[in-house]
């Protein structure tokens, strides 16, 4: 059986792999907690306009109008803005791609599903362009992931075939997806378990 051709690119999934989910359940419930309103509320005008928001084809503050603001709050929208982009990083896995990107020459992208005033604030706020060579991002291509369509553009932005890419998710599902299309997969768990699927795939750091 011939070897696996050599991994010339990694695609990573940015909430949950470098960063916490950008709007998740998790940080729903933290809003609800310390701002004071009805969660199950908020979640089923959520459920109906996030997607849209992420498709880019509306922007955060119309967003907010329809989850939140359609009637007076306590809090003000700037307050709540910040807390939506306050967001925990894992500097043990920006730091392994940083130092796979150095070593091995790799061409990383993000592949995400993020609204874009999210996108652009945790880009900056934690350097992801200064290792990351292209995002798509569901907001600027307005496909959403399992769409096979986000990892044809990846494909076509790094010009490099599926069987030498790794792509990185913290949801099997789209994991799956990108295997299904000849992309080679982890389903990220932790740093120790996606370091050692790294190496299994050639790719180490002292």
């Amino acid at each position: 059986m011939a070897s696996p051709s050599p991994v010339k690119a990694l695609f990573l999934d940015i909430g949950g792999v470098m960063l916490e989910s950008g709007w998740g359940h998790e940080k729903r419930e933290k809003a609800s907690e310390a701002f004071g309103f009805d969660i199950e509320e908020f979640n089923r005008r959520h459920h109906l306009t996030f997607g849209t928001y992420e498709l880019g084809k509306i922007d955060l503050d119309t967003y907010l109008d329809r989850v939140l603001f359609y009637r007076e709050r306590s809090f003000s929208r700037e307050e709540f803005r910040d807390f939506m982009l306050r967001t925990r990083h894992y500097p043990d896995m920006i730091g392994l791609f940083r130092g796979l990107k150095k070593k091995y020459g790799l061409k990383i992208g993000a592949v995400s599903n993020e609204g874009r005033e999210l996108t652009v604030y945790r880009a900056e706020e934690y350097g992801l362009g200064e290792f990351i060579d292209f995002f798509i991002s569901s907001c600027f291509v307005h496909f959403r992931k399992p769409d096979e369509d986000m990892y044809r553009l990846a494909l076509d932005a790094a010009q490099v075939p599926p069987g030498q890419v790794i792509y990185i998710d913290d949801r099997d599902l789209l994991v799956e997806v990108a295997r299904n299309m000849g992309i080679r997969g982890i389903h990220h768990h932790e740093y120790g378990s996606t370091v050692r699927q790294l190496e299994e795939a050639g790719l180490y750091l002292p």
